[in-house]
């Protein structure tokens, strides 16, 4: 049984062994253990998710992701766990839900209508665009967007760990990568990742100041968005469009400095 493997060895005893002969009863042991950790990313990201979204497919991604961890965790690179397995976790929801393709075509268009036109303003003015310009800018009445941004937002898987990833197929370079331990990677990949981390930290900080709240109690003090909701005394759904302006805005910056850096 997977609890006798577990007894009288510390967790470190336990990967070194796990390493060494890939026992499968340890790996399940791992699972059995870490399997609260699935329930909770899971929930984290069924916050504003369509009713057709069961939370119980969230799991049975995340288990994946789980398993995936489990088997690529290396010890000795000095990264917690769980750290790691909740980036892994996360990724293979998102990776199940893009691939199940559950977001309707027209709510994805206008989502990438209104990206669009948030990174083309935001170039131009040289700073962050108002909901009434970016409105103005497509030709909406502001209530219009404000519905449009309220559909987006409770379809939105968006990620910050997605947000490097709006170039091509090959750009794939994320902050969960750069939080990894650094002793497996070259010296230049090393500093293009830190300046990486660097402008993707800059351009959180030009955020309008709400939406900068939203993410850092978001994805660095890990409140859901009905939490975060008390703590600026506004609604579960008005944090939800902060989110999703937050992500989309920071996506629209990323891109542009990309263009001009890469």
């Amino acid at each position: 049984m997977a609890e006798t493997v577990l007894q009288g060895k510390t967790e470190e005893e336990l990967w070194a062994l796990y390493k060494k002969n890939r026992d499968p009863k340890i790996r399940d042991a791992f699972v059995k253990q870490y399997a609260p950790l699935v329930k909770y990313v899971a929930g984290k990201v069924a916050m504003g998710m369509p009713h057709n979204v069961e939370f119980d497919d969230l799991v049975g991604f995340g288990v994946f992701g789980l398993i995936d961890a489990i088997s690529k965790f290396d010890p000795e690179k000095h990264v917690k766990f769980k750290t790691y397995a909740v980036t892994r976790i996360r990724g293979a929801i998102f990776d199940e839900l893009r691939s199940i393709d559950w977001v309707p075509r027209s709510v994805r268009q206008k989502a990438r209508e209104i990206e669009d036109t948030v990174q083309r303003l935001e170039a131009s003015l040289g700073r962050s665009a108002s909901d009434q310009e970016v409105a103005a800018e497509m030709g909406m009445e502001i209530e219009e967007y404000h519905r449009a941004m309220l559909k987006i937002s409770g379809t939105s898987i968006m990620s910050l760990n997605d947000v490097w990833y709006s170039g091509e197929e090959n750009d794939k370079i994320s902050i969960v990568d750069s939080i990894e331990s650094p002793q497996s990677l070259n010296p230049d990949i090393i500093v293009e990742k830190e300046e990486i981390k660097k402008v993707i930290i800059e351009a959180i900080n030009e955020l309008p100041e709400k939406e900068k709240k939203v993410l850092v109690l978001y994805y660095y003090e890990d409140l859901t968005l009905k939490e975060i909701g008390k703590v600026l005394e506004v609604t579960e759904s008005r944090i939800s469009q902060l989110h999703t302006k937050a992500i989309m805005r920071l996506r629209a910056k990323l891109t542009n400095i990309k263009k001009g850096i890469m």
